[in-house]
């Protein structure tokens, strides 16, 4: 188990990194050329649905056990107040710094952002350093869900073979995606994007993977299969890169193009992550690069990295004088790399790690160990 949650950190810490490159680009204007490159590095969102994929995993798996093997199933109220106190001590700090340096917002504009209800007023306009913040209210709303979900799944499952039921449950899941995503374009309401259903395929694909992952464990088919799929996920990921998964730019896609992103993106999710979820394999070279100290270690801060970046990008540029799309990549990336890093490190030590003592040493009865806990997700383009 430790070996797998170490390659699953490494997998955010990769992740992390891509959403990074992704905004460094973007800011610069060089996704935005010419070329394969540059497409590729548009894609860089792929990040949104690996998260979310992650989060389905390793927050369902404490019910899915508790489905399969009738181990207690976790507390809804002791669960939620973890994930508050996962998510919300840091981002109310890098929010609040820059609402102050760079909002003209009023008190309830303020307060929509600090409670995460800014997805839900698609009009407000997004302040500065604050654009890759749009997943998490999408990831908090998955939370909120996931205990009545989980109840749902039980209740449906106790009618015969529990793991087959629950994956039949899940399937559901993936067809709201869908009617999500039609609705979205053929009714014209894009802000659609921004709420979770349009999503839920993603966080379906990780909770099938979390049953898989009680009910047949170590998987020596996907063991023995692991490079094919990691090419695979390689080769999806080129053809994702191309017009058919829609354009680089703001201008939204047609309903085809949506529907073969999302189809693109959950498989590339899948095959990234089926291989350490299912077939983790300490001795593999797969493992030894992704589950290696720093790699692990880049994954635990990972979730700080993704909200410092964005603000450190913006005042880097604000302070070059840039010009929209028009940043030197290097010195950005250089520089707002070295910031990034030093302030997730100091204040994953600082807020994270003292939130999660603190859910830690909060009286509850004693539960079986809860799975590692979820990174929000990171942006999409």
């Amino acid at each position: 188990m430790r070996s797998r949650d170490a390659a699953l950190d490494g997998i955010r810490a990769f992740a992390a990194l891509g959403v990074w490159l992704l905004h460094v680009g973007s800011n610069t204007g060089v996704m935005y050329r010419e070329g394969m490159f540059p497409w590729m590095m548009s894609r860089l969102g792929i990040a949104v649905p690996i998260f979310f994929l992650l989060s389905g995993l390793l927050l369902y798996r404490p019910w899915a056990r508790a489905v399969i093997e009738d181990t207690p199933r976790p507390g809804p109220l002791r669960y939620l107040w973890r994930r508050v106190l996962r998510v919300m001590p840091v981002y109310w700090l890098v929010t609040g710094l820059a609402l102050w340096a760079w909002s003209s917002f009023d008190w309830t504009g303020r307060l929509k952002w600090m409670l995460l209800l800014q997805n839900f007023f698609p009009g407000d306009p997004v302040p500065d350093g604050l654009y890759q913040m749009w997943t998490l209210p999408i990831e908090m709303s998955f939370y909120v869900l996931l205990p009545v979900l989980a109840w749902a799944l039980h209740q449906w499952a106790r009618g015969g073979n529990r793991p087959v039921r629950l994956l039949a449950g899940i399937a559901v899941l993936p067809a709201i995606s869908v009617a999500a995503v039609v609705a979205a374009r053929e009714l014209g309401q894009p802000q659609l994007a921004l709420l979770l259903p349009y999503h839920l395929v993603f966080f379906a694909c990780g909770m099938a993977m979390a049953v898989l992952s009680v009910w047949i464990g170590h998987s020596r088919v996907i063991d023995s299969l692991a490079p094919q799929l990691l090419v695979l996920a390689a080769l999806l990921y080129a053809l994702l890169s191309t017009g058919l998964a829609g354009p680089r730019t703001l201008t939204l896609p047609t309903l085809s193009q949506s529907l073969w992103r999302i189809s693109l993106e959950a498989a590339v999710a899948v095959l990234v992550v089926a291989p350490f979820a299912l077939a983790s394999k300490p001795g593999s070279l797969r493992d030894r690069v992704l589950g290696n100290p720093v790699c692990a270690y880049l994954g635990r801060i990972s979730y700080s990295f993704f909200l410092w970046h964005a603000p450190v990008i913006t005042l880097q540029l604000k302070i070059m004088g840039a010009q929209p799309f028009q940043g030197d990549f290097a010195s950005v990336a250089v520089v707002s790399f070295v910031v990034t890093m030093l302030l997730s490190v100091g204040s994953y030590h600082l807020v994270e790690v003292s939130a999660l003592k603190l859910s830690r040493h909060r009286s509850a009865p004693a539960r079986p160990p809860a799975a590692p806990a979820a990174l929000p997700a990171a942006p999409a383009p």
